[in-house]
């Protein structure tokens, strides 16, 4: 770390539902910050309630960015993402506060602290071609395909992860060269802050009742009618705000296939795995992370029996100038 020609930023990262919000807005409260959306689902204007957005009494507690900025039928990306909220690290910085990152998207955070690989842009009739396989075949298909161009990129996705294939099959047929050979070739590198980042990791059992509740006051807080105005704008399936967790299970249930009780079910379910996924990425690079970087973990709940200590951490990192 350079320290005197670097400011300082916080993250604030864990699983779904792990407290992360709560804490980021604490931790603004206290040391005069911005709280800066790094999830990739919270970044869609329609996806008010099933994302578990800030509410209004939130918002009111301290400065907010990068909340609803897009529409659902424009995919967000992870280099549109790092330039948004390098700027609204820059403003929040120039206002005096202190940039505090809150987000369970680990690629938006990577995307920061160690930089991204200078992809070219992508031919439209590529797009299009990976989206008409996904749609006509399916991801388990597309990833067969995968494997045939680009196989060690494949070899790192999961056969059911159809948005991250059809960007790899893009990619490869656009590019003629595979992701991962692009991403080990560099690109913008690290954002020129200085890092240190709490990583919530909640045992599996509190986590698991935590994601049951929400649920539950999603629901009655509006999810159906959300999801139900959302299905009007008949938008591609393969967009990122569609595949939320949430909503392929109550478009189902919108359209008479499932009940609403065995969409909540599997709403519950499948954001239970993601976020063992979640939990893995952050565990692995909190226990390696870049240089650039501090980490000071936190378990569950931790940052209100530890708050103080956590506090002081974060301030004398942030006041730190060599």
């Amino acid at each position: 770390m350079t320290g005197t020609a670097q400011p300082a930023a916080i993250l604030v990262a864990g699983p779904t539902a792990s407290g992360k919000s709560a804490l980021a807005i604490e931790l603004a409260e206290r040391l005069g910050g911005a709280v800066i959306n790094a999830d990739s689902m919270q970044v869609y204007r329609e996806l008010r309630v099933i994302t578990a957005r800030p509410g209004d009494a939130d918002l009111a507690r301290a400065p907010h960015a990068l909340y609803g900025v897009r529409p659902a039928a424009e995919a967000g990306t992870a280099a549109w993402w790092r330039g948004e909220a390098l700027a609204a690290m820059e403003a929040a910085h120039a206002a005096g506060r202190v940039p505090i990152l809150c987000g369970g998207t680990g690629l938006y955070f990577a995307a920061l602290t160690e930089g991204l690989s200078d992809i070219p842009p992508i031919p439209a009739e590529a797009r299009a071609e990976a989206r008409r396989l996904l749609a006509e075949e399916g991801p388990a298909a597309l990833h067969a395909r995968l494997v045939e161009r680009d196989p060690e990129t494949a070899a790192l996705l999961r056969p059911s992860d159809s948005q991250r294939l059809a960007r790899a099959f893009e990619v490869a047929i656009g590019t003629g060269r595979g992701l991962r050979a692009w991403q080990r070739q560099g690109g913008t590198g690290p954002a020129p802050w200085r890092f240190a980042a709490v990583v919530l990791d909640p045992p599996r059992g509190a986590l698991r009742a935590a994601i049951a509740a929400r649920w539950a006051a999603m629901l009655t807080g509006g999810a159906l009618a959300e999801v139900r105005a959302l299905a009007e704008q008949n938008l591609d399936p393969a967009l990122p705000a569609m595949r939320a967790h949430g909503v392929p299970e109550l478009l189902a249930h919108l359209r008479g296939t499932m009940t609403l009780e065995a969409a909540s079910a599997r709403a519950i379910l499948n954001t239970g795995q993601y976020t063992k996924r979640q939990a893995t990425w952050f565990r692995h690079h909190a226990l390696a992370p870049p240089t650039r970087m501090s980490f000071f973990q936190s378990r569950w709940g931790s940052y209100t029996q530890e708050s103080e200590s956590l506090l002081e951490n974060f301030a004398a990192f942030v006041e730190k100038r060599d």
